[in-house]
């Protein structure tokens, strides 16, 4: 089974994202990135903020993912980078080459594709 952990921007995590609800919805209707586990047993099985600029502590969270989840014999299989880092994010590039450096599974740049063209239709 795949288990998917979503890392996100933590300003806006903290501050915009409703609960990181479009991830989420994504993730459940097998829409945007989240196409790839159409046809396969998935889960999510965490959300993830990047730790704050420029990704100042996103190792060491995925080291506490590891660490804390080592009992549960759980792991990810899987990062998703969500599109407030893809698309917002000044240190976009920072974050992700840091995710890919230590992360040993595949990171994916993207979640869902619900980001709005304009804000007043």
């Amino acid at each position: 089974m795949e288990k998917i952990l979503i890392i996100g921007c933590k300003k806006a995590m903290d501050d915009v994202c409703i609960g990181c609800s479009r991830c989420l919805v994504s993730f459940n209707r097998r829409e945007g990135f989240f196409e790839l586990y159409e046809d396969e047993e998935a889960e999510v099985m965490g959300l993830l903020n990047c730790g704050d600029c420029p990704g100042a502590t996103i190792i060491t969270r995925l080291a506490q993912v590891k660490l804390w989840n080592a009992p549960l014999s759980e792991k990810p299989t899987a990062v998703h980078i969500g599109p407030c880092i893809t698309e917002h994010c000044p240190h976009r590039e920072t974050i992700i080459a840091k995710i890919q450096a230590k992360a040993g599974i595949p990171v994916i740049e993207g979640t869902h594709t619900y980001t709005p063209m304009d804000i007043f239709r």
